[in-house]
């Protein structure tokens, strides 16, 4: 990946000239956009532009999947809430179900992915008058289109009915930009229609210094997941999950009962999944790339979760897991979900840090009467043992989609289309079975198999940006939505229905006479 993941187009250079310098009749150096997009450099450049809203970061910016899913979407859930460190009004409101249409995370999100999406019309666009090699072009359009799906799965996904643009807007007047939502059947369509076309042209593995880009491995296993959203809530296409199910089986591997040829497999121990040391293993099937300390590429995640006032360490303990009461325990927290001898717990999670000045370690106790020597467990992981300079930048990936959650959703969407089967069993098992855990108990109804595979995947995929999605779709036997209850549950007593969809933000609906608010949020 680091032949482009810090790659900017080149004409974005240019913002930094003076307004003096900038307005010379006759510049001495200007690259126009038709300048621009002639060579292959060129092309790689523009596509490696698309994918750096995946990982971008740095003081003052917070990209999907580098901070800003955490701040914007994971302090809405079940499992976590800001802790100390994490003063901004926005992100607290967020955190209680507060949150409005002019919340400034619920409009970075929205403006980070059409920010990434106008880029890869772009490419569209441009990229196929290039003249280069052919091959080449057919896979950096490929790599274009997983790219776009993938921002329009999540803004699906957060907002219901979107704006659906599909070409590059280079208007000249304002109205223009006016553009209505789509209904969300459409985004989902295109998104299937961009995937499959991905797919059909994309290698399945890279060699370096290409490795981390779209595969088609990649492309098969995210429309697997988006066929499993489709037939769970809110929309409810059931036919979708022998869809998820059959186009799961082209990404897995032949000893998981699939057809696909792409090497993907568990690792044996669940830490080399997150371990720097480890990124790109045989698990990873697409992640968010990063670098620590170099030109904002590190993982900004780590010192967020770390308690503050560790020696060497600069932690601002901003990110924390939600404590709610259970029984007696009123500091129960999903750190209590697992099992003692799930080994995914102590990966997930430290109780403790050791201060890399003095030796010494560092813990929050509770004081908690029903659990005796309680103490607070911090988020664990995006932990970079390798990086000790005082940013504490992490180069931990970020896994968007990993071979585990593959057979999850194998698991779930054939238990959904066939019942528990044999099938269903076995995928769950492997994952389970990697975590120390026993086989799954044989001869559960359909509704107590989908319970377990709604457990196995918050504890496998926390801190993953992923529950905020899976409280959206899960439902209860009667296909009811579980989303309040289990809200309520953890006592988040605002929950109602119109927090499943962000509201949309209210700059954008000022700004777009034909952009309407969500209804609920009307």
């Amino acid at each position: 990946m680091k032949a482009f993941k810090y790659i900017l187009l080149g004409f974005t250079a240019f913002a930094s000239l003076s307004c003096e310098e900038f307005l010379k009749e006759e510049p001495e150096a200007f690259l126009s956009e038709d300048q621009y997009y002639k060579t292959q450099a060129d092309a790689v450049n523009a596509v490696n532009a698309v994918y750096f809203f995946l990982n971008s970061g740095g003081s003052s910016v917070q990209t999907p999947y580098n901070t800003l899913f955490n701040t914007g979407m994971n302090m809405a859930g079940d499992d976590e809430d800001p802790g100390p460190g994490a003063t901004n009004p926005d992100v607290r409101s967020l955190s209680v179900l507060a949150h409005s249409s002019t919340n400034l995370r619920i409009y970075e999100l929205w403006q980070q992915h059409y920010a990434a999406i106008k880029k890869a019309n772009v490419v569209l666009e441009k990229v196929p008058a290039i003249q280069f090699d052919d091959a080449l072009k057919t896979r950096l359009l490929g790599e274009t289109k997983f790219l776009r799906a993938l921002y329009y799965f999540n803004l699906v996904r957060l907002y219901g009915d979107v704006p659906l643009i599909l070409e590059y807007q280079k208007y000249v007047n304002a109205a223009d930009y006016a553009i209505a939502k789509s209904p969300s059947a459409d985004i989902y369509a295109q998104i299937e229609k961009d995937l499959t076309e991905a797919a059909s042209v994309l290698p399945a593995t890279y060699a370096s210094p290409n490795v981390g880009r779209a595969t088609a491995g990649a492309a098969k296993a995210l429309l697997a997941k988006v066929y499993l959203t489709q037939a769970s809530l809110p929309l409810k296409v059931s036919a979708k999950y022998q869809s998820a199910v059959n186009k799961a089986e082209e990404a897995l591997s032949a000893a998981d009962g699939g057809t696909g040829n792409y090497g993907y497999d568990l690792v044996a121990n669940y830490a080399e999944v997150f371990l720097p040391a480890f990124k790109n293993n045989k698990e990873h099937i697409f992640s968010a790339q990063f670098k620590s300390n170099s030109l904002a590429q590190g993982n900004n995640e780590w010192p967020r979760s770390i308690l503050s006032g560790v020696p060497g360490l600069n932690g601002n303990y901003a990110h924390m897991v939600r404590y709610y009461t259970q029984g007696n325990d009123k500091f129960f927290s999903i750190y209590k979900l697992y099992s003692k001898g799930d080994k995914r717990r102590d990966v997930t999670f430290v109780r403790s840090f050791t201060s890399p000045s003095n030796g010494r370690k560092y813990a929050l106790p509770i004081a908690n009467a029903a659990v005796p020597n309680d103490s607070t467990p911090f988020w664990n992981k995006w932990a970079d043992p390798a990086s000790t300079a005082v940013t504490n930048q992490s180069a931990a990936n970020v896994p968007i989609i990993r071979y585990a959650e593959l057979l999850l959703i194998h698991a779930e969407a054939e238990n959904e289309a066939n019942g528990p089967t044999v099938k269903a069993y076995k995928s769950l098992n492997k994952v389970r079975k990697r975590a120390g855990l026993a086989d799954l108990t044989t001869g559960l109804t359909k509704d107590q198999f989908r319970d377990s595979v709604y457990l196995d995947r918050r504890l496998e995929l926390t801190y993953e940006y992923q529950r905020w999605f899976d409280l959206i779709r899960q439902r209860d036997a009667n296909y009811n939505s579980t989303f309040v209850a289990n809200q309520q549950k953890v006592g988040k007593t605002n929950a109602a229905p119109k927090h499943v969809y962000y509201p949309i933000p209210q700059s954008e609906i000022d700004n777009n006479a034909l952009l309407k608010q969500n209804p609920l949020w009307e």
